[in-house]
């Protein structure tokens, strides 16, 4: 039985009648361009040859994988999933892959993930990270270049993407204390040593508007944590008549607790979160929350890892405004109402 001989530059060059270098300049996009004649000749002889490029021997010409690594915190949340598919279409429109792993909240897995993308030697890594300043020893070590996703500043000298936190939470409580709203509560993320700007938003209206800090609970950013949180938070505090949470996955749980305890969203108990994704216009009511702009910051991700190969690159640190997105669960009529 014979075997089909590979396909190789050469033949392509034959078949299009150019030379070899030609149709590695179609191929690589320059550095000499090619008249579009010549380019579409080239395109023809690879489709009807089926001509693979040798990824291997590509890389090592360029000096470069093409393909960047993304490590997520929890890739069940509605945002991350959101994000990574938009971190994807960037990487794409600048020519690479993206290898997407998800450390489960877990920072043992995360250190896993961060090592194995080093010695798989890709171009540069996104890292959305479980915790508040993580350790991203390994990648420094290598030299390889990372950015952090969602820690806007926390590592001075890695560059970061983020939303502005403080500013957010602010305006979501500021939008229930304008709804009458005197005892705010709010379901925070886990307890860290390095303070959570949405607290500290969510601290600071209520001081302005000279109102008691309402309870708190710290929660993970789950379906599951928020539930529980907002059960314990309406048996144990009857004058609550509002909550804020830190993100959307809580306050889908928080929606069902509510439910639960007979109680009405919104005439009873508000509800506002953080996140802005997907997943909060499919409750009932429509959960009001605080949209990031994940289009612009996952272009702009992808923009500065990319950039700070670069030797001469300075870390810059990203903070984007939220836009609240009032529905049903604050009080407000839907702005943007399922058709």
């Amino acid at each position: 039985m014979s075997t089909r001989k590979a396909v190789v530059r050469e033949d392509v060059a034959r078949y299009a009648r150019v030379s070899p270098a030609v149709v590695s300049y179609v191929l690589n996009k320059g550095p000499k361009r090619v008249r579009p004649e010549t380019e579409a000749r080239v395109l023809e002889a690879i489709k009807v040859l089926g001509y693979r490029p040798n990824a291997a021997a590509r890389a090592l010409k360029l000096h470069s994988q093409e393909i960047l690594g993304l490590v997520l915190s929890a890739a069940g949340n509605a945002l991350f999933v959101e994000l990574a598919n938009l971190i994807e279409d960037a990487a794409k429109a600048h020519g690479f892959a993206v290898i997407s792993t998800n450390s489960r909240a877990s920072a043992a897995r995360e250190r896993d993930h961060l090592r194995n993308l080093v010695n798989r030697q890709v171009d540069g890594i996104l890292l959305a990270s479980v915790e508040p300043e993580p350790d991203i020893s390994d990648v420094t070590a290598s030299g390889l270049p990372i950015l952090l996703l969602g820690n806007a500043g926390s590592v001075e000298s890695v560059p970061s993407v983020g939303a502005d936190l403080e500013a957010g939470a602010y305006t979501a409580v500021r939008h229930l204390i304008d709804h009458g709203h005197e005892r705010i509560g709010m379901i925070s993320g886990p307890t860290t040593d390095v303070p959570d700007g949405r607290e500290a938003g969510w601290s600071r209206a209520l001081a302005e508007a000279g109102l008691p800090e309402g309870p708190l609970v710290p929660a993970s950013p789950s379906r599951f944590s928020g539930y529980k949180a907002a059960k314990r938070l309406v048996a144990s505090h009857g004058e609550l008549s509002a909550l804020f949470t830190s993100c959307d996955a809580q306050g889908v749980g928080a929606l069902r607790a509510v439910h639960e305890a007979g109680l009405r969203i919104p005439d009873d108990i508000a509800i506002v979160s953080f996140d802005g994704s997907t997943e909060a216009e499919y409750t009932w009511p429509g959960l009001s929350t605080m949209r990031q702009p994940v289009e612009e910051m996952a272009k702009d991700a992808v923009a500065e890892l990319l950039a700070s190969k670069d030797g001469s690159y300075v870390p810059t640190h990203r903070r984007y405004d939220s836009r609240l997105q009032a529905r049903g669960s604050c009080g407000c009529v839907d702005e943007d109402p399922l058709s």
